[in-house]
């Protein structure tokens, strides 16, 4: 049996451990375990976390692999210590059926760095007309549980109940991009002073909190689970706090950037005004509703942090504001920025960064293996993370297939060393195996 020691990690930010690795399990886990046959990796400094699970990644396989493949983004989720990830439905053709969907789970499990878990479309094609093939999808290969029209919304309120109705059968979730389309016809950026400055179109934030409301109260009308992607207001905060104190199965995500950047990056960034590097839907909003969202996150009212990582070719981004494509990419980037701004300003400790970032994602998702403890028994997949060192974010060392990142130039706290899934080295120093 192939053993893997790693020496001295701070599981969760504690006191030093040994965590002993075979046959993709953690076997054992103590202090000064001594030498062993295997691989020893010296993790003194660093701390373990159980490997990260992305519920909103967009890998574009297939069909726009000219930004993004399955093997490319994975290796990307890799470096960023990622072991799961979620690939959203807004491919071409989208997956929206059982035969594309099994391509993706074939494709991840050929080429992935990391479990690839396809997420299905809500309604064919994701124009909002008919259910897509739910339960064929659920029944699949993939055994898809996370269903999402993401970059539309589901806004037709009785399709929207037929969703949830039918995915209880399967214990589904129906992941919604709550966007009110005819409140947002033409929108460029949130809704506010800054827009009205740059003279762009406000995207106000009661498209997002009416859909909300609205899909709150039909989950709990049905008994189902509702998710709500990419949380971006204050007000949303205040619908979703309001609908879990009722006991409804609700649970919510929030974008890195969204915890990090506000509105006022597209008019005073160092990389200049008008940048369209920073249009992205839900757009960013501001300091008020940055401050709301890390509470929400650090005390639970938000379940987790997913990067809605959306890879988009240079011609895509590199013209002007009305013209660019909305989407950032984040997985490499997604735990320093929780770092910055979480951690480092006393919200969260490291133990809470698991939770939102391993844990609770994956019980949402529905991933048995992943988010465990860090314990014996438990499958091997783990994240060492060096939080002591500060790196400016390089667009050109990224793994990515796109460089669209907002964090170009900046200098963000923290860096995987490690990664490794089911026991497997992935990331090693820094770099991929």
């Amino acid at each position: 049996m192939t053993t893997i020691l790693i020496k001295g990690a701070r599981i969760l930010g504690g006191a030093p451990r040994d965590i002993l690795i075979g046959d993709g399990m953690i076997t054992e886990v103590g202090e000064r375990l001594g030498d062993r046959d295997g691989q020893v990796v010296d993790a003194d400094g660093l701390i373990a976390l159980p490997g990260l699970v992305d519920l909103h990644t967009h890998l574009r396989e297939p069909g726009r692999e000219d930004a993004e493949t399955v093997e490319t983004g994975t290796q990307a989720a890799a470096r960023g210590g990622f072991t799961a990830v979620h690939a959203m439905a807004n491919t071409s053709p989208v997956a929206d059926t059982a035969g594309v969907v099994e391509q993706v789970w074939h494709l991840g499990r050929t080429y992935g760095h990391c479990d690839v878990q396809p997420v299905g479309a809500v309604t064919s094609g994701l124009e909002g007309r008919q259910l897509a093939e739910l339960g064929a999808m659920a029944e699949s290969a993939a055994r898809v549980r996370v269903f999402s029209d993401d970059g539309r919304c589901v806004s037709d309120a009785v399709l929207m109940r037929r969703a949830l109705e039918y995915v209880k059968a399967f214990d589904g979730v129906v992941a919604q991009h709550a966007q009110e389309p005819r409140l947002t016809e033409g929108a460029q950026l949130n809704e506010g002073e800054v827009s009205a400055r740059l003279g762009l179109t406000g995207w106000p934030a009661v498209a997002e909190e009416a859909i909300i409301a609205r899909d709150c109260l039909l989950a709990a009308h049905v008994g189902s689970r509702l998710h709500v992607c990419h949380v971006s207001t204050a007000g949303s905060v205040e619908i979703i706090r309001w609908a879990k104190s009722k006991g409804w199965d609700v649970t919510a995500e929030v974008t890195p950037h969204h915890l990090l950047l506000t509105d006022a990056c597209a008019e005073s960034s160092p990389l200049g005004p008008y940048n369209p590097i920073y249009k992205v839907n839900p757009p960013l909003r501001t300091a008020e509703d940055v401050r709301a969202l890390r509470e929400a996150l650090a005390d639970g009212t938000i379940d987790c942090v997913a990067t809605d990582h959306a890879p988009h070719p240079a011609e895509d981004k590199e013209t002007e504001w009305a013209a660019a494509a909305m989407g950032m990419i984040g997985l490499e980037t997604a735990l320093s920025v929780v770092q910055e701004a979480m951690v480092e300003t006393g919200l969260l400790d490291w133990a809470g960064v698991a939770d939102r970032m391993s844990a609770r994602p994956a019980r949402i998702g529905r991933l048995a293996g992943h988010g465990r403890p860090i314990e014996a028994g438990a499958p091997a997949n783990i994240t060492l993370y060096d939080p002591a060192t500060r790196t400016r974010v390089d667009p050109t060392a990224m793994t990515s297939r796109s460089r669209n990142t907002p964090y170009e130039g900046m200098t963000l706290p923290g860096g995987v060393v490690a990664t490794f899934l089911r026991g497997r080295p992935t990331v090693l120093e820094g770099k991929l195996v």
